[in-house]
């Protein structure tokens, strides 16, 4: 009976991420970015994986030089791979866990055409690609598989080139 009080309970820093990503959306990018170094530090690289791989995929999208925002979607999908599965939805885990990769590949594949580095954008994308299959027929998933079609049209356009190139927006769905 506590467990199922303490797993219907808000989650504190969930809500304060979320606070500082509504923040961000209204375009105190500084601000956001100020307030989610500020919370890094209070959760800490050992903190809870949910959280950290929450905050540093928000956090990449306050960066303005792209070797930091790869740096950040790293430490979000690093994060991820140590969420446990009844962590993000209880009732069913493992598929919520798995419907994170997408969207965390796709913005690695992202990062790494901002960078000039086709290569590594074109395995993320099939990563994200792969993992889309876990993600349900909703506005979410639709808007995730929509984005990776967006950024897998952009690379063909582009050709096979390792180099820097345009930089492209970010993918969010």
């Amino acid at each position: 009976m506590a467990e199922r009080q303490e797993q219907a309970a808000p989650d504190a820093v969930m809500t304060r991420i979320g606070q500082v990503v509504m923040l961000h959306h209204a375009g105190d990018r500084e601000e956001a970015q100020r307030r989610f170094l500020d919370l890094w530090a209070e959760i800490g690289e050992d903190g809870d994986p949910l959280h950290r791989c929450t905050l540093a995929h928000y956090m990449a999208d306050t960066q303005d030089d792209p070797a930091d925002e790869l740096a950040w979607d790293l430490r979000a999908l690093t994060a991820a791979g140590e969420i446990a599965d009844d962590r993000v939805a209880p009732q069913d885990g493992a598929l919520a866990v798995r419907s994170l990769y997408p969207s965390l590949q796709l913005n690695l594949a992202a990062d790494y055409l901002k960078l000039g580095h086709g290569r590594a954008a074109r395995a993320h994308l099939r990563r994200a690609r792969v993992a889309s299959e876990f993600l349900a027929d909703d506005g979410y998933g639709n808007g995730v598989r929509a984005a990776i079609g967006r950024l897998e049209t952009r690379l063909r356009e582009d050709g096979p080139a390792d180099g820097p190139g345009p930089r492209p927006p970010r993918q969010r769905p």
